[in-house]
């Protein structure tokens, strides 16, 4: 450990606050730590227990690098990325932005474990999967649950971070495969502005803006805006979306912070053309669904209020509160084709939901640090309350055919009534415990334990009402050692409990990893690795009976071996590269279809065997310029759990181009998918094509 030692319960200078302001909004941090720091003359300072982390930075270092130094995924306060006994990795605005990624499948493209765009232009929400499970999403820290039904804004968000692997201890009920955390942007004590405009492919018009201030030396606001009208790459289609985000900060004391954020999101769009026909390859262009009736409508308001308050005796208290409201409305005509079609008449159905959401989700959180000769100590403990509530109804029907040679348009039929709906309440109540030592400043002991207690009930269109309740227990525990200051080895054993239903065991992960990292000295640069086996029990699967008869039994099993490697470094103050790799080998240990017809033995769906990436980014200071290239590669994987058919592998390209047109005015083209390449990465009834090359310009100006 360094000689600059803290002592704890001393205050922190604003410069200091402001950057802790950006931390208190979730459930539990990975490696919790006090945000108390003393001064030394000529030194820098360092936050204690139990990992030490270089505070004299500004808020915004992370927005200025490729490279995270802090990880907020769990909220309450910084952790060190290095000393994190977890597989992590955090797109920070700076690489959002030189990649000018406009949706989370974007901004995930480049993260190993993660796949994306496998459901093509079906864009209804964020597809994504971490080592082949469904992630889970949060905002802040407090997950984003029943209103997860709207695609998040990027513009939002000053940072996006991953974890991956079971994580139910920090987080609540989420599946193993792991979590992905939006971090909001906040108010600075400081002025700043920026706006943009952006025209590009398929009519794309997009204006934004930024700006914040100070008020007084105890208030700081920040105002968050984007308006977007374009089409997608199909014909009869909309991609419109409204966003709106206004924080205001207040800190009365050194020891006192509060913030407060609302913000609204509309999105107006036709998520998919309806799918392709089986027989062969057609243009993106080309739009099977109907015209006014493929559309998704979604509007959600949040507002959001964090307080943390420091004692200066060790002892730190923290409160998140989330109101959030959601309207979904969705309609869908697609082609129902099959292998053995002759002709060119393709049957077609269609399917819409409405749906209603109301979400209250808010936690309280003790943190206690101390230190004991040579053992640093970091106690948390918290409880979370959840109340979310859903009304939804669905309808299905069959729609005329379509000639794929000539499409002509029939409508849908109108006065159609509900075939299901529901009425859904979710109660959750939590309590969890994380104790943290670090002894003789190389070994970090983390445990943690956590206990959800569910309350569900569904009423249906009959009046039914079927209720259940659940209470699981989680647990965590991870030693790090840190072989240098430079490198640091972890184990971890981790477990996750899946959101449950109704009269159906919850499903259960855990997940044991070994990794390791590296941040060289005097160089600003990550690198990680990290292999893991990670299991799935208690999935419900149809079996079969000795009378013939098929009944859902909770005896599923599925399970992934594999590893992760990454790279994040500045190679110079001019030249920066991220690169990852991933290996999965994935396998059904038990499972069925429906119709009980057996699994056991076969690999995930869009689950690659192999993946990598590669960003670069060059710039040329004396001329203005900088250039960005990407390339994207996924091994392939099969479209069902029945294995019977398979994607091509396909490698992707991206590229960027800046120019400084004027002093604080730049000119930006993007390229994504430069060569125009096009595979299915989705085949059932219809096949669904990644999305095509799409070329954007935008100005930017910057005060």
């Amino acid at each position: 450990m360094t000689d600059h030692k803290t002592t704890l319960g001393y205050c922190t200078p604003r410069f200091q606050r402001s950057a802790a302001t950006l931390m208190f909004c979730a459930p539990l941090a990975i490696i919790p730590m006090t945000v108390n720091a003393e001064e030394a003359d000529n030194a820098e300072v360092f936050r204690l227990a139990p990992v030490i982390v270089n505070t004299q930075a500004a808020a915004d270092d992370d927005a200025n690098s490729i490279v995270a130094r802090e990880l907020w995924v769990g909220g309450k306060v910084a952790t060190s990325v290095l000393d994190t006994p977890a597989s992590v990795s955090v797109i920070t605005e700076k690489e959002i932005n030189q990649r000018e990624a406009d949706t989370t499948e974007e901004v995930l493209q480049y993260t190993p474990g993660v796949v994306t765009d496998y459901y093509g232009t079906d864009d209804r929400n964020d597809y994504f999967l971490i080592r082949g499970f469904q992630a889970t999403t949060y905002r802040d820290g407090l997950t984003l649950g029943s209103m997860r039904g709207v695609r998040e804004e990027a513009y939002a968000f000053e940072r996006v971070e991953v974890l991956r692997g079971a994580n139910s201890t920090l987080f609540g009920p989420a599946d193993p495969g792991g979590s992905v955390n939006f971090v909001s942007k906040r108010p600075k004590f400081e002025q700043f502005g920026s706006g943009y405009l952006t025209y590009g492919a398929f009519d794309h018009v997009e204006a934004g803006l930024d700006v914040g201030d100070m008020i007084n030396d105890e208030l700081a606001f920040r105002i968050t805006g984007k308006i977007k009208d374009s089409e997608r790459e199909y014909d009869h289609s909309q991609d419109d979306n409204q966003f709106f985000m206004a924080g205001l900060t207040w800190e009365p004391s050194a020891f006192t912070t509060a913030n407060l954020i609302v913000d609204y999101l509309k999105r107006d769009s036709s998520p998919n053309s309806g799918g392709y026909p089986l027989d062969k390859e057609y243009s993106r262009d080309d739009f099977f669904g109907e015209p006014g009736h493929n559309n998704h409508e979604v509007e959600r308001s949040s507002i959001t209020g964090q307080l943390t308050h420091d004692f200066n005796n060790g002892l730190v208290l923290r409160g998140n509160l989330r109101y959030s409201d959601l309207t979904d409305d969705f309609g869908y005509v697609y082609i129902s084709d099959n292998a053995n079609r002759t002709g060119n008449v393709v049957n077609r159905d269609y399917f819409g939901t409405d749906s209603e959401a109301q979400e209250l989700i808010g936690n309280a959180i003790l943190q206690y640090d101390a230190r004991f000769d040579n053992v640093d100590s970091s106690t948390l403990v918290g409880v979370e309350y959840r109340d979310a509530s859903t009304e939804s109804s669905s309808i299905y029907t069959a729609v005329g055919p379509i000639d794929v040679t000539d499409p002509q348009y029939s409508g849908v039929p109108s006065g159609l009534l509900p075939y299901t709906g529901n009425d859904q309440d979710f109660k959750t109540k939590s309590v969890f415990l994380q104790q943290n030592l670090s002894f003789v400043d190389r070994f970090i002991v983390t445990a943690g334990v956590r206990q959800d207690s569910l309350d569900l009930s569904s009423t249906d269109l009959s009046g039914v009402t079927e209720s259940d309740d659940f209470s699981e227990t989680s647990v965590r525990g991870a030693l790090t050692y840190k072989l240098t200051d430079e490198v640091s080895t972890y184990v971890s054993f981790v477990e996750s409990i899946a959101p449950p239903s109704i009269g159906v065991k919850a499903e259960r992960g855990d997940q044991v990893e070994l990794g390791v990292k590296y941040a060289p000295a005097n160089t600003n640069a990550i690198f990680s690795a990290a292999i893991y086996d990670l299991n799935k029990d208690d999935v419900t699967i149809a079996v079969v009976q000795d009378n013939g008869t098929i009944e859902r039994e909770t005896i599923g099993e599925s399970r992934v071996r594999g590893l992760d490697l990454e790279a994040k470094v500045d190679l110079t103050d001019n030249l920066s590269l991220t690169g990852g790799y991933s290996y999965m080998d994935t396998e059904v240990v038990e499972g069925t279809l429906r119709n009980g017809t057996s699994i056991k033995g076969n690999e995930f769906t869009s689950a690659p065997t192999h993946s990598a990436s590669v960003w670069t980014h060059y710039t040329l200071p004396k001329q203005g310029m900088s250039f960005g290239l990407g390339a994207r590669y996924t091994g392939s994987y099969y479209f069902d759990a029945a294995n019977t058919a398979k994607s091509e592998s396909a490698t992707l390209f991206d590229s960027s181009f800046s120019y400084r047109i004027h002093k604080d005015t730049d000119l930006k083209i993007n390229v994504r998918n430069l060569f125009d390449e096009q595979h299915v990465v989705g085949s059932g009834t219809a096949d669904y094509y990644n999305p095509g090359r799409e070329i954007t310009a935008t100005v930017n100006y910057r005060w």
